[in-house]
Parts: C-alpha cells; sequence; structure tokens
C-alpha cells in the first residue's frame, strides 16, 4: 500500500521489451501510482481485457497457468550482489517489496524486503537488518543504498539493524530496547526484522517494518529518515516501547504472552494523510506528524466479505488505481480431492487432506479505502505477500517472491529458484471490469 509523492510523467515505451527468457517477480504499489496521471496508465480505453469468471462457490482459488509470473510477463531484478549473495549468484529475497517515486522531477525506483544472514537457510532465528537498493529504471543497473558516508566501513546498503543500538543518543532512538537481539537455551540469538517498505511521502522518506516472531516483542514499526533514501533513519515516537498498536494471544506457542503485536505493516498515503495497514485487515491513521498512529480505543477494520471459514490472511496492502482502491493479501491455496476425483483448489484452512499448494495474491476492489470491499478474485498464483505499483511509464507491476516455506517453491528441485526479488506485469480490466490481474497470455497474444 503505497502512493508517491505527486511527480510528472516520463514517456511512455514497453517495459517488457528484450525481457522474454528472464525470470521474474514484482507487484505494483499505490505510491507509484500517485506520481503518474491516472489516464496515462495501462490500456488504451477502448481495449480492456475482461474480467474472468470466477471459481464458484466463493472461496476457490484460480489455480489457471496464466495467472503465474512467466517469462514473458516477469522478470528477476538484477539487484547488485553483497559478498554473502556470491555464492549463492543473487540476493536470497522474501517479501520482496518495489516502488517507483518521483524525486527531485527524476524517477527513482527502491527494492527491499526480508534477507537472511551467512550461515542460516532462513531470515530467522536471527537476521541483521534491512538493505536497500535503488536504481533508474526497473531492469537497473540496482544498486545498493550509498550508506558508507554515514557508517564508513560497514557493509553498503544496510540502512537499519539491531546492531546500531550504538548509535541511540538522547532524543533519538534508532534501535528501541524490544528491538534488540536477546538469547534462550531454544533458540539461541534471536531477533529478526521482516516486510520493509520504504515510501516517499511528504519530501520524507519513511521505512515500514516488522520485528518478527523471535523478536521481544513482534510487530510493525517506522522508521524516519533524517537524510534521503539511505538515511540514517530512526524510530518513530510511537514506537519507543513497543510495536503499533496492543498485544494480543497470537503467532507460534514459543513466543511470549503479551508479547504479539500486529504484524506486517504497510503504509498508504493520498494527498496529505497517510495509514497504517496492518496484515489481519486493520489500518490506523498516522498522526500528522508521523510520529505515530492517531489514538483509538480499538484499530478499525476493512470492511471486506470474508471467505467461509475464512483462513489465515497475510500481508494486507491498500494500492490506489484511477478512482478505486484495491485491497491486496496472501494467502495459501490448499488443494484437495473433490468427489469425483479431480484436484480442488481453495483458500481454506488448514486441515486433513488439504495440501499447501501455492502462496497467492487475492485482491478486492472498492471505492472508499475503508471498503465496502467486493469479493476478493485470485489476482497472480503464487505471488502472494507483495505489493503493486506504477512504473515511470505509467505501467503497472507488482512483486513476488516464490515462497520457500512451504507448497510448490519449497520442493527440492525448485527451492533453488525460491525467495527472488521479482516483478511482474499487471493488467487492468478498465473502468468497468476493474480488476487487477497478473498480464494473462492470452491478452498479450491479443494485442500483437
Amino acid at each position: 500500500m503505497k502512493r508517491s509523492e505527486n511527480g510528472i510523467h516520463i514517456g511512455r515505451r514497453s517495459v517488457l521489451t528484450g525481457i522474454a527468457g528472464s525470470m521474474g517477480v514484482a507487484a505494483l504499489p499505490t505510491a507509484t501510482a500517485e506520481a503518474l496521471p491516472a489516464q496515462t496508465q495501462s490500456h488504451p480505453t477502448s481495449h480492456y481485457p475482461q474480467n474472468w469468471p470466477e471459481p464458484e462457490p466463493y472461496g476457490l482459488a484460480d489455480a489457471r497457468q496464466d495467472l503465474w509470473p512467466q517469462e514473458d510477463n516477469s522478470f528477476t531484478l538484477p539487484l547488485e550482489l553483497r559478498p554473502r549473495d556470491k555464492e549463492l549468484g543473487r540476493v536470497w529475497m522474501r517479501d520482496a517489496y518495489v516502488n517507483c517515486f518521483v524525486v527531485d522531477g527524476r524517477a527513482l525506483y527502491v527494492a527491499t524486503g526480508t534477507t537472511r544472514v551467512p550461515g542460516l537457510a532462513v531470515a530467522g532465528p536471527w537476521n541483521d537488518g534491512i538493505f536497500v537498493w535503488t536504481a533508474r529504471s526497473l531492469h537497473g543497473p540496482w544498486q545498493l543504498a550509498d550508506t558508507t558516508g554515514i557508517r564508513p566501513g560497514a557493509e553498503r546498503g544496510k540502512v537499519w539493524s539491531p546492531e546500531f543500538v550504538g548509535e541511540n543518543r538522547p532524543g533519538r532512538t534508532v534501535v528501541a530496547p524490544w528491538q534488540e537481539y536477546w538469547y534462550d537455551d531454544q533458540f539461541g540469538k534471536r531477533g529478526e526484522a521482516w516486510a520493509p517498505e520504504l515510501h516517499y511521502f511528504r519530501g520524507k522518506w519513511y521505512l515500514v517494518a516488522c520485528m518478527g516472531d523471535h523478536s521481544q516483542k513482534v510487530g510493525s514499526f517506522l522508521l524516519v529518515s533524517d537524510g534521503g533514501v539511505a538515511g540514517p533513519y530512526r524510530l518513530a515516537e510511537g514506537n519507543l516501547e513497543k510495536p503499533f498498536g496492543d498485544s494480543f494471544i497470537g503467532g507460534p506457542p514459543f513466543i511470549k504472552p503479551g508479547a504479539y503485536y500486529h504484524i506486517d505493516g504497510s503504509l498508504f498515503s493520498e494527498g496529505a494523510d497517510a495509514w497504517l495497514v496492518l496484515h489481519n485487515n486493520l489500518y490506523a491513521k498516522f498522526r500528522d506528524d508521523m510520529e505515530d498512529i492517531v489514538p483509538t480505543t480499538n484499530l478499525p477494520a476493512f470492511q471486506q466479505k470474508p471467505y467461509t471459514p475464512e483462513p489465515y490472511l497475510e500481508g494486507a496492502y491498500v494500492f490506489k488505481h484511477g478512482r478505486k482502491y484495491y485491497l491486496v493479501q496472501a494467502a495459501w491455496d490448499r488443494t484437495s480431492i473433490d468427489a469425483y476425483g479431480s484436484p480442488r483448489y481453495t483458500y481454506d484452512e488448514a486441515g486433513t487432506g488439504r495440501t499447501q499448494y501455492q502462496y497467492d495474491a487475492i485482491v478486492a476492489v472498492a471505492d472508499r479505502f475503508e471498503g465496502p470491499y467486493s469479493e476478493r478474485w485470485t489476482a497472480g498464483v503464487g505471488a502472494g505477500h507483495n505489493n503493486f505499483f506504477t512504473d515511470r511509464d505509467g505501467d503497472l507491476w507488482a512483486t513476488f517472491f516464490r515462497n520457500p516455506a512451504a507448497g510448490y517453491w519449497a520442493d527440492p528441485s525448485r527451492t533453488g529458484d525460491a525467495a527472488v526479488a521479482g516483478v511482474v506485469r499487471l493488467e487492468w480490466t478498465g473502468p468497468k471490469g476493474n480488476r487487477l490481474y497478473v498480464r494473462r497470455r492470452s491478452q498479450a497474444a491479443l494485442e500483437k
């Protein structure tokens, strides 16, 4: 859920030219759409693809191949490698986030995500913080943010980490006590940062992220840059003692009572206002000074149409295109066998006979930020926990990362291609259909 500063339209061209055969992943955040006039985006008004018929009953997943990120509609970002990436040959990343903002009259692309430390197969029970890459084109070159002037001799591109606790000063906190590393007999070193998102709002850089399951407190927080995109970043005042919102019972059993808050925070802005969006369908307005959310007894919830039963959803993100608001969430498509012996794909709760298959992006549309939202549809197969954005030419994209935790991309034959920073082209079905999908092969053929 993002929007960029109001900006200029910088020429229009096909961003897919020359990328056939490369693999991809991407999502298009609202932040970019704000920077470009809506009338320049997507298809000419007379040629819109049709909405696809939805599987019935409501809650079935659409697993058709057209909705997969594939060689003709997506690619992996050529991010500059860090020393830790040399052996793998690319950046290992979950929760990939990409956006495009207009800064000083020029388009600036940013990328970040959840990464791991050398020696660990995943991003827990600890990682070493948040890295940022920038580029002037979606195709690169993508370079690590230049942090050398802030921390000479430190690893380039790392803009925040629990390691930076020594930078705390009176009146300026970089790492709060609840974000510091800690140790126990079960996991050893603990504390990781998850799902970062970088936003340029009212001429200032903000980074929303989450301390993950192995942290002292688990939940979302906001970092504010005192300089440019590389920082230096400090913690917002509202997070000095805890993450945003109130604690509740949740997460894995090893999380201590009272330590679990609302995770996967995102930011949506429109005009001079900004909102925090949370993974469990909640939102809160930021104060005008962006140092905390506006106090409320209970965080409001989006008005949406749940499945029956409603499964666990993650990564809520709001993107505005034209006059519509799109609520994007991640849901596991679980497969089972129906009464006729055929595979059945559904967004259902875990249960006997149901196997995790793909981590999908599901979307609903509304006329207002808070809803009510329409019934959800499958926008991208395996593209869950992403963001949507608009590039400098007004074209729509989404991110994806191929979740290696379970399902299709956890298969040993595929894990080497999982956890990538990918982007995939999106299509809009026009002002009547008002749907966003991964750009379908059938539509690409029609446009030739």
